[in-house]
Protein backbone atom coordinates (compact mmCIF):
# COMPACT_ATOMS: atom_id res chain seq x y z
CA UNK A 1 0.00 0.00 0.00
CA UNK A 2 1.22 3.47 -0.88
CA UNK A 3 0.04 6.76 0.52
CA UNK A 4 1.62 10.23 0.31
CA UNK A 5 4.61 10.48 2.63
CA UNK A 6 4.56 6.85 3.78
CA UNK A 7 7.56 4.53 3.55
CA UNK A 8 6.73 1.54 5.77
CA UNK A 9 3.35 0.33 4.46
CA UNK A 10 4.54 -1.91 1.63
CA UNK A 11 5.35 -5.66 1.71
CA UNK A 12 9.03 -4.85 2.27
CA UNK A 13 8.13 -4.03 5.88
CA UNK A 14 8.30 -7.72 6.75
CA UNK A 15 12.01 -7.77 5.96
CA UNK A 16 12.54 -4.50 7.85
CA UNK A 17 10.78 -6.00 10.89
CA UNK A 18 12.90 -9.16 10.77
CA UNK A 19 16.14 -7.17 10.46
CA UNK A 20 15.21 -4.96 13.40
CA UNK A 21 14.27 -7.99 15.52
CA UNK A 22 17.48 -9.82 14.68
CA UNK A 23 19.70 -6.81 15.49
CA UNK A 24 17.70 -5.92 18.63
CA UNK A 25 18.32 -9.33 20.19
CA UNK A 26 22.08 -8.81 19.82
CA UNK A 27 21.91 -5.19 20.98
CA UNK A 28 19.89 -5.95 24.13
CA UNK A 29 22.03 -8.84 25.34
CA UNK A 30 24.64 -6.63 26.95
CA UNK A 31 22.19 -4.18 28.53
CA UNK A 32 20.25 -4.26 31.78
CA UNK A 33 17.34 -6.55 31.00
CA UNK A 34 14.88 -4.70 33.25
CA UNK A 35 15.89 -1.09 32.51
CA UNK A 36 17.87 -0.88 29.25
CA UNK A 37 19.22 2.55 28.33
CA UNK A 38 17.89 4.09 25.11
CA UNK A 39 21.14 5.78 24.06
CA UNK A 40 23.12 2.59 24.58
CA UNK A 41 20.51 0.60 22.68
CA UNK A 42 20.58 3.01 19.70
CA UNK A 43 24.39 2.94 19.63
CA UNK A 44 24.46 -0.85 19.69
CA UNK A 45 21.70 -1.03 17.06
CA UNK A 46 23.72 1.26 14.80
CA UNK A 47 26.71 -1.08 15.08
CA UNK A 48 24.57 -4.16 14.44
CA UNK A 49 22.83 -2.62 11.40
CA UNK A 50 26.16 -1.47 10.00
CA UNK A 51 27.52 -4.99 10.33
CA UNK A 52 24.47 -6.36 8.49
CA UNK A 53 24.35 -3.73 5.75
CA UNK A 54 25.82 -6.04 3.08
CA UNK A 55 23.55 -9.01 3.81
CA UNK A 56 20.92 -10.08 1.29
CA UNK A 57 18.11 -9.04 3.60
CA UNK A 58 19.57 -5.57 4.25
CA UNK A 59 20.15 -4.89 0.55
CA UNK A 60 16.66 -5.98 -0.49
CA UNK A 61 14.12 -3.41 -1.65
CA UNK A 62 12.10 -2.08 1.26
CA UNK A 63 9.50 -0.17 -0.74
CA UNK A 64 8.71 1.08 -4.21
CA UNK A 65 10.53 4.37 -3.71
CA UNK A 66 14.04 2.91 -3.87
CA UNK A 67 14.70 2.62 -0.10
CA UNK A 68 16.49 -0.55 0.96
CA UNK A 69 15.58 -2.60 4.03
CA UNK A 70 18.76 -1.37 5.75
CA UNK A 71 17.97 2.30 5.10
CA UNK A 72 14.43 1.96 6.42
CA UNK A 73 15.63 0.13 9.54
CA UNK A 74 18.27 2.79 10.31
CA UNK A 75 15.74 5.58 9.85
CA UNK A 76 13.29 3.91 12.23
CA UNK A 77 15.98 3.49 14.90
CA UNK A 78 16.80 7.19 14.60
CA UNK A 79 13.11 8.02 14.93
CA UNK A 80 13.05 6.05 18.17
CA UNK A 81 15.41 8.63 19.71
CA UNK A 82 12.82 11.34 19.05
CA UNK A 83 9.96 9.25 20.50
CA UNK A 84 11.11 7.98 23.93
CA UNK A 85 7.52 7.14 24.91
CA UNK A 86 7.67 4.04 22.68
CA UNK A 87 10.91 2.98 24.32
CA UNK A 88 9.41 3.50 27.77
CA UNK A 89 6.52 1.23 26.81
CA UNK A 90 9.01 -1.48 25.82
CA UNK A 91 10.91 -1.08 29.10
CA UNK A 92 7.64 -1.40 31.02
CA UNK A 93 6.89 -4.66 29.20
CA UNK A 94 10.38 -5.99 29.99
CA UNK A 95 10.17 -5.03 33.68
CA UNK A 96 7.98 -8.06 34.44
CA UNK A 97 10.99 -10.33 34.31
CA UNK A 98 13.54 -11.90 31.94
CA UNK A 99 12.11 -12.92 28.58
CA UNK A 100 13.26 -15.52 26.10
CA UNK A 101 14.44 -14.63 22.61
CA UNK A 102 11.03 -15.31 21.02
CA UNK A 103 9.13 -13.17 23.52
CA UNK A 104 11.77 -10.44 23.44
CA UNK A 105 11.67 -10.34 19.64
CA UNK A 106 7.85 -10.09 19.75
CA UNK A 107 7.94 -7.15 22.17
CA UNK A 108 10.54 -5.35 20.02
CA UNK A 109 8.52 -6.01 16.87
CA UNK A 110 5.38 -4.64 18.55
CA UNK A 111 7.29 -1.46 19.49
CA UNK A 112 8.53 -0.89 15.94
CA UNK A 113 5.10 -1.72 14.47
CA UNK A 114 3.56 1.10 16.50
CA UNK A 115 6.49 3.39 15.70
CA UNK A 116 6.27 2.87 11.95
CA UNK A 117 2.58 3.82 11.92
CA UNK A 118 3.35 6.95 13.93
CA UNK A 119 6.17 7.94 11.59
CA UNK A 120 4.09 7.32 8.47
CA UNK A 121 1.08 9.12 9.97
CA UNK A 122 3.21 12.20 10.66
CA UNK A 123 4.71 12.10 7.17
CA UNK A 124 1.27 11.66 5.62
CA UNK A 125 0.01 14.68 7.54
CA UNK A 126 3.02 16.74 6.38
CA UNK A 127 2.51 15.66 2.74
CA UNK A 128 -1.27 16.15 2.57
CA UNK A 129 -1.97 18.76 5.23
CA UNK A 130 -4.74 16.55 6.63
CA UNK A 131 -4.75 15.13 10.17
CA UNK A 132 -3.79 11.48 10.44
CA UNK A 133 -3.34 9.23 13.47
CA UNK A 134 -1.52 5.89 13.74
CA UNK A 135 -4.94 4.24 14.12
CA UNK A 136 -6.06 5.76 10.81
CA UNK A 137 -2.89 4.48 9.14
CA UNK A 138 -3.71 1.03 10.57
CA UNK A 139 -7.20 1.33 9.07
CA UNK A 140 -5.76 2.16 5.64
CA UNK A 141 -3.62 -0.96 5.84
CA UNK A 142 -6.57 -3.09 6.95
CA UNK A 143 -8.62 -1.95 3.96
CA UNK A 144 -5.74 -2.62 1.58
CA UNK A 145 -5.37 -6.12 3.06
CA UNK A 146 -9.13 -6.66 2.73
CA UNK A 147 -9.06 -5.66 -0.94
CA UNK A 148 -6.23 -8.08 -1.74
CA UNK A 149 -8.00 -10.93 0.04
CA UNK A 150 -11.23 -10.17 -1.85
CA UNK A 151 -9.28 -10.08 -5.13
CA UNK A 152 -7.75 -13.47 -4.24
CA UNK A 153 -11.19 -14.96 -3.56
CA UNK A 154 -12.65 -13.47 -6.75
CA UNK A 155 -9.78 -14.82 -8.85
CA UNK A 156 -10.62 -18.37 -7.68
CA UNK A 157 -14.31 -17.86 -7.11
CA UNK A 158 -15.33 -21.41 -8.09
CA UNK A 159 -13.33 -22.82 -5.16
CA UNK A 160 -14.76 -20.16 -2.82
CA UNK A 161 -18.26 -19.94 -4.28
CA UNK A 162 -20.05 -19.69 -0.93
CA UNK A 163 -17.79 -16.97 0.51
CA UNK A 164 -17.78 -14.96 -2.72
CA UNK A 165 -21.58 -15.21 -2.73
CA UNK A 166 -21.64 -13.89 0.84
CA UNK A 167 -19.40 -10.97 -0.18
CA UNK A 168 -21.59 -10.14 -3.20
CA UNK A 169 -24.77 -10.60 -1.20
CA UNK A 170 -26.35 -13.18 -3.50
CA UNK A 171 -26.09 -16.81 -4.43
CA UNK A 172 -23.82 -17.60 -7.38
CA UNK A 173 -25.11 -20.08 -9.92
CA UNK A 174 -23.03 -22.27 -12.19
CA UNK A 175 -22.10 -20.79 -15.50
CA UNK A 176 -20.26 -17.65 -16.50
CA UNK A 177 -18.11 -15.64 -14.14
CA UNK A 178 -19.99 -13.09 -12.02
CA UNK A 179 -19.70 -9.67 -13.57
CA UNK A 180 -18.17 -8.29 -10.35
CA UNK A 181 -15.26 -10.72 -10.73
CA UNK A 182 -14.48 -9.27 -14.14
CA UNK A 183 -14.94 -5.70 -12.92
CA UNK A 184 -12.53 -5.94 -9.96
CA UNK A 185 -9.22 -4.92 -11.54
CA UNK A 186 -7.80 -2.45 -8.99
CA UNK A 187 -8.66 -1.21 -5.52
CA UNK A 188 -10.61 1.57 -7.27
CA UNK A 189 -13.19 -1.07 -8.25
CA UNK A 190 -13.62 -2.46 -4.72
CA UNK A 191 -16.91 -1.48 -3.08
CA UNK A 192 -17.42 -0.57 0.57
CA UNK A 193 -20.23 -3.11 1.02
CA UNK A 194 -17.90 -5.87 -0.15
CA UNK A 195 -15.44 -4.93 2.61
CA UNK A 196 -18.20 -5.09 5.23
CA UNK A 197 -19.51 -8.44 3.99
CA UNK A 198 -15.98 -9.84 3.68
CA UNK A 199 -15.33 -9.02 7.34
CA UNK A 200 -18.63 -10.58 8.35
CA UNK A 201 -17.88 -13.75 6.35
CA UNK A 202 -14.51 -14.45 7.97
CA UNK A 203 -16.04 -15.95 11.12
CA UNK A 204 -17.93 -18.51 9.04
CA UNK A 205 -15.21 -19.24 6.47
CA UNK A 206 -12.01 -18.36 8.34
CA UNK A 207 -12.71 -19.41 11.89
CA UNK A 208 -12.22 -15.94 13.42
CA UNK A 209 -14.24 -12.75 13.22
CA UNK A 210 -13.18 -10.15 10.69
CA UNK A 211 -11.49 -6.86 11.70
CA UNK A 212 -14.77 -4.94 11.48
CA UNK A 213 -16.66 -7.50 13.58
CA UNK A 214 -14.41 -8.04 16.60
CA UNK A 215 -15.01 -6.70 20.10
CA UNK A 216 -12.25 -4.15 19.55
CA UNK A 217 -13.45 -0.59 19.11
CA UNK A 218 -10.57 0.27 16.77
CA UNK A 219 -12.75 0.07 13.63
CA UNK A 220 -16.13 0.72 15.26
CA UNK A 221 -16.60 3.98 13.35
CA UNK A 222 -15.83 2.36 9.99
CA UNK A 223 -18.34 -0.43 10.53
CA UNK A 224 -21.21 2.04 10.33
CA UNK A 225 -19.66 4.37 7.70
CA UNK A 226 -19.49 2.75 4.25
CA UNK A 227 -18.96 6.20 2.73
CA UNK A 228 -15.73 6.61 4.71
CA UNK A 229 -14.59 3.17 3.62
CA UNK A 230 -15.26 4.06 -0.03
CA UNK A 231 -13.35 7.36 0.32
CA UNK A 232 -10.34 5.64 1.90
CA UNK A 233 -10.30 2.94 -0.80
CA UNK A 234 -10.47 5.64 -3.46
CA UNK A 235 -7.58 7.55 -1.86
CA UNK A 236 -5.39 4.43 -1.79
CA UNK A 237 -6.21 3.70 -5.42
CA UNK A 238 -5.63 7.27 -6.58
CA UNK A 239 -2.16 7.47 -5.08
CA UNK A 240 -1.14 4.00 -6.22
CA UNK A 241 -2.17 4.92 -9.76
CA UNK A 242 -0.29 8.22 -9.51
CA UNK A 243 2.90 6.68 -8.14
CA UNK A 244 2.88 3.58 -10.35
CA UNK A 245 4.21 5.48 -13.40
CA UNK A 246 6.33 8.05 -11.57
CA UNK A 247 9.61 6.78 -13.07
CA UNK A 248 8.62 6.34 -16.72
CA UNK A 249 9.89 9.72 -17.94
CA UNK A 250 13.01 9.53 -15.79
CA UNK A 251 13.89 6.07 -17.05
CA UNK A 252 13.66 7.34 -20.62
CA UNK A 253 15.87 10.30 -19.69
CA UNK A 254 18.35 7.89 -18.12
CA UNK A 255 18.52 5.86 -21.32
CA UNK A 256 18.95 9.00 -23.43
CA UNK A 257 21.70 10.28 -21.13
CA UNK A 258 23.54 6.95 -21.30
CA UNK A 259 23.44 6.97 -25.10
CA UNK A 260 24.65 10.58 -25.14
CA UNK A 261 27.61 9.79 -22.85
CA UNK A 262 28.57 6.81 -25.01
CA UNK A 263 28.49 9.01 -28.13
CA UNK A 264 30.51 11.66 -26.33
CA UNK A 265 33.32 9.25 -25.39
CA UNK A 266 33.24 7.68 -28.86
CA UNK A 267 33.76 11.07 -30.51
CA UNK A 268 36.59 11.88 -28.11
CA UNK A 269 38.34 8.58 -28.86
CA UNK A 270 37.94 9.08 -32.60
CA UNK A 271 39.33 12.59 -32.26
CA UNK A 272 42.36 11.34 -30.30
CA UNK A 273 43.06 8.57 -32.77
CA UNK A 274 42.82 10.98 -35.74
CA UNK A 275 44.96 13.69 -34.15
CA UNK A 276 48.17 14.82 -35.87
CA UNK A 277 51.24 13.61 -33.96
CA UNK A 278 53.46 16.22 -32.38
CA UNK A 279 52.73 19.49 -30.61
CA UNK A 280 49.63 21.47 -31.42
CA UNK A 281 50.08 24.18 -34.07
CA UNK A 282 47.99 27.07 -35.25
CA UNK A 283 47.49 26.43 -38.97
CA UNK A 284 47.22 29.12 -41.57
CA UNK A 285 43.66 30.03 -42.38
CA UNK A 286 42.58 28.68 -45.74
CA UNK A 287 40.41 30.74 -48.06
CA UNK A 288 38.22 29.26 -50.71
CA UNK A 289 37.07 30.96 -53.87
CA UNK A 290 33.98 32.35 -52.19
CA UNK A 291 36.05 34.10 -49.49
CA UNK A 292 38.61 35.40 -52.01
CA UNK A 293 36.04 36.94 -54.34
CA UNK A 294 35.76 40.72 -54.19
CA UNK A 295 32.48 42.01 -52.76
CA UNK A 296 29.98 43.29 -55.24
CA UNK A 297 29.60 47.08 -55.17
CA UNK A 298 26.35 48.53 -53.92
CA UNK A 299 24.05 49.64 -56.72
CA UNK A 300 24.45 53.30 -57.57
CA UNK A 301 21.41 55.41 -56.73
CA UNK A 302 19.34 56.46 -59.66
CA UNK A 303 19.76 60.05 -60.68
CA UNK A 304 16.70 62.21 -60.34
CA UNK A 305 14.93 63.39 -63.47
CA UNK A 306 15.95 67.09 -64.02
CA UNK A 307 12.49 67.82 -65.38
CA UNK A 308 10.88 66.63 -62.12
CA UNK A 309 13.20 68.89 -60.16
CA UNK A 310 12.01 71.85 -62.24
CA UNK A 311 8.36 70.89 -61.67
CA UNK A 312 8.98 70.53 -57.94
CA UNK A 313 10.35 74.06 -57.78
CA UNK A 314 7.31 75.30 -59.68
CA UNK A 315 4.93 73.93 -57.02
CA UNK A 316 6.92 75.48 -54.15
CA UNK A 317 8.86 72.29 -53.14
CA UNK A 318 12.49 72.81 -52.04
CA UNK A 319 15.50 72.01 -54.27
CA UNK A 320 16.59 68.33 -54.11
CA UNK A 321 13.16 67.18 -52.90
CA UNK A 322 12.61 64.74 -55.77
CA UNK A 323 16.01 63.04 -55.27
CA UNK A 324 15.44 62.47 -51.56
CA UNK A 325 11.73 61.56 -51.54
CA UNK A 326 11.80 58.54 -53.87
CA UNK A 327 9.52 55.76 -52.43
CA UNK A 328 10.69 52.13 -52.44
CA UNK A 329 9.14 48.68 -52.39
CA UNK A 330 5.89 48.12 -54.29
CA UNK A 331 5.43 51.85 -54.88
CA UNK A 332 8.83 52.37 -56.52
CA UNK A 333 7.38 51.57 -59.98
CA UNK A 334 4.43 53.95 -59.53
CA UNK A 335 6.51 57.11 -59.54
CA UNK A 336 6.99 59.73 -56.89
CA UNK A 337 3.65 61.64 -57.17
CA UNK A 338 1.48 58.50 -57.16
CA UNK A 339 3.53 56.91 -54.35
CA UNK A 340 3.17 59.94 -52.08
CA UNK A 341 -0.52 60.15 -52.93
CA UNK A 342 -0.96 56.53 -51.79
CA UNK A 343 0.77 57.27 -48.47
CA UNK A 344 -1.38 60.37 -47.99
CA UNK A 345 -4.53 58.31 -48.66
CA UNK A 346 -3.63 55.41 -46.37
CA UNK A 347 -1.90 57.18 -43.49
CA UNK A 348 -3.02 60.79 -43.82
CA UNK A 349 -0.81 63.73 -44.76
CA UNK A 350 0.35 64.47 -41.18
CA UNK A 351 1.50 60.99 -40.03
CA UNK A 352 4.53 61.15 -37.76
CA UNK A 353 6.27 58.16 -39.42
CA UNK A 354 7.12 59.97 -42.68
CA UNK A 355 10.83 60.68 -43.28
CA UNK A 356 11.78 64.32 -43.13
CA UNK A 357 12.85 64.13 -46.79
CA UNK A 358 9.22 63.49 -47.79
CA UNK A 359 7.75 66.45 -45.94
CA UNK A 360 7.17 69.92 -47.33
CA UNK A 361 9.46 72.18 -45.26
CA UNK A 362 6.85 74.91 -45.29
CA UNK A 363 4.00 72.82 -43.79
CA UNK A 364 5.79 69.81 -42.23
CA UNK A 365 3.35 67.48 -44.04
CA UNK A 366 3.28 65.67 -47.36
CA UNK A 367 2.69 67.81 -50.44
CA UNK A 368 -0.95 68.44 -51.22
CA UNK A 369 -2.78 66.52 -53.93
CA UNK A 370 -2.71 69.69 -56.13
CA UNK A 371 1.10 69.85 -55.80
CA UNK A 372 1.43 66.14 -56.59
CA UNK A 373 -0.90 66.44 -59.63
CA UNK A 374 1.17 69.33 -60.96
CA UNK A 375 4.35 67.31 -60.34
CA UNK A 376 2.88 64.39 -62.32
CA UNK A 377 1.60 66.75 -65.02
CA UNK A 378 -1.90 65.29 -64.84
CA UNK A 379 -5.22 66.54 -63.64
CA UNK A 380 -6.32 65.97 -60.04
CA UNK A 381 -9.00 63.36 -60.95
CA UNK A 382 -6.43 61.43 -63.03
CA UNK A 383 -4.00 61.36 -60.09
CA UNK A 384 -6.76 60.05 -57.84
CA UNK A 385 -7.50 57.25 -60.33
CA UNK A 386 -3.83 56.27 -60.53
CA UNK A 387 -3.60 56.36 -56.73
CA UNK A 388 -6.63 54.10 -56.29
CA UNK A 389 -5.31 51.69 -58.95
CA UNK A 390 -1.97 51.47 -57.14
CA UNK A 391 -3.74 50.73 -53.85
CA UNK A 392 -5.75 47.95 -55.54
CA UNK A 393 -2.55 46.37 -56.92
CA UNK A 394 -0.92 46.51 -53.48
CA UNK A 395 -3.95 44.84 -51.87
CA UNK A 396 -3.95 42.05 -54.49
CA UNK A 397 -0.22 41.48 -53.96
CA UNK A 398 -0.65 41.23 -50.19
CA UNK A 399 -3.59 38.80 -50.55
CA UNK A 400 -1.56 36.58 -52.89
CA UNK A 401 1.39 36.50 -50.46
CA UNK A 402 -0.90 35.72 -47.53
CA UNK A 403 -2.38 32.79 -49.45
CA UNK A 404 1.09 31.34 -50.18
CA UNK A 405 2.16 31.65 -46.53
CA UNK A 406 -0.98 29.90 -45.32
Amino acid sequence: MRLPGTRYQEPGWEEVRKLLGQCSLAALRGLDGAHPDLESYVERMTDQLTAQRHSARARAAGNGYGDTVHELAVTLVVELCARPADWDALCAALADGPAGDALLRKKVNDMYAVLRDRVDADNYQAACGRPCSPNRMYAYRMLDTAYHDIARLFANWRAHRAQVGAILGRAIADGADPIEVRQLRTIHDCRAEWILRWSASLEDFGGAPGPLHTRSKRFASLKTSPDRIAAMLREIGDYEQLSANRDEDWLQDLDDASVWVEDYWRVLQQSDSAATPGPDRILEARQDALDAAAPEPDPAPEEADPRLETLALSVSLPPGYVAQAVPDGLLAAEGLPVGLAVYAKLLGPDDASYPDAWRDPATGALPTMQQLAALAEVSLPTLRKRRDAAIARMTAAFDTKRGRDA
